[in-house]
């Protein structure tokens, strides 16, 4: 298991079981650490020969968000400095510090709805060559949950593997994945807990990878998204999927 999977699975972990269940509207863990790691990669600093990357990072949460990490606040802000450092090292960037993650509430968001601001602060032995310091955050990113239109109800389809037949009831949007509150669960080790969105537009479905380890692969090639028809095969992880539009028996 890489050790930015491993890091998901303790940030998926923190909210499984109770809190997953009472808070499934609110803000999750793993969509803050996916997010912090875009703006880590949205303001990256190119020097001579150094990539530097902010160091310090600010969420602004809803009251109601923030209340839901109370327990755990301080092991969370661990858990995403730790997953922050570790993409950082695979990416070959550069922190003047190691990262500092810490909340704050904001409260004029909605719940569901969070910021992060992002600094560049120079540490004690600051590399020659580093970009300068920034004094105050930059602009503040909010990030909203995605909005889902309605669409006619799909026709009967199912996912076949493992030989057995996974009907898909008619719903537009399901979550893939080893987690047991997946819609469709696939108990396969190389499969993530979230692994992949099958969603349905009203013409079709189609397999969205959810930022997962291994990526959905077709022919052994990884592709992001995949439109479905009737007959076509997939892997997640080790397990060979196929999409059917043939009533069951």
């Amino acid at each position: 298991m890489s050790v930015l999977r491993s890091i998901e699975s303790k940030l998926e972990s923190l909210f499984e079981g109770v809190f997953g269940r009472a808070f499934r509207s609110n803000v999750q863990p793993v969509e803050l650490a996916r997010k912090l790691v875009k703006e880590m990669d949205d303001h990256k600093s190119v020097s001579v020969s150094r990539v530097y990357v902010p160091n310090e990072y600010t969420i602004f949460l809803a009251p109601s968000d923030r209340r839901q990490f109370s327990d755990y606040e301080d092991k969370l802000c661990e858990e995403l400095q730790e997953y922050l450092t570790e993409h950082a090292r695979r990416e070959r960037y550069v922190l003047l510090t190691s990262p500092q993650v810490k909340l704050e509430t904001d409260e004029d968001l909605d719940v569901g709805v969070f910021g992060i601001a992002t600094r560049l602060v120079r540490g004690e032995r600051t590399p020659s060559g580093a970009p300068p310091a920034q004094a105050e955050a930059g602009a503040t990113m909010i990030y909203k949950p995605e909005q889902k239109p309605d669409v006619a109800a799909p026709l009967p389809a199912a996912l076949v593997f493992a030989g057995e037949r996974h009907e898909l009831a008619g719903r537009t949007t399901l979550v893939l994945g080893r987690s047991k509150d997946a819609d469709i669960q696939i108990p396969d080790p190389n499969v993530s807990r979230r692994h992949a969105e099958l969603r349905y537009d009203g013409t079709g479905y189609t397999l969205v990878d959810l930022d997962s380890t291994n990526g959905i692969e077709v022919d052994g090639k990884r592709v992001k998204e995949l439109p479905l028809v009737d007959g076509t095969t997939f892997n997640l992880g080790s397990t060979e999927i196929s999409f059917s539009e043939e009533p069951s028996a």
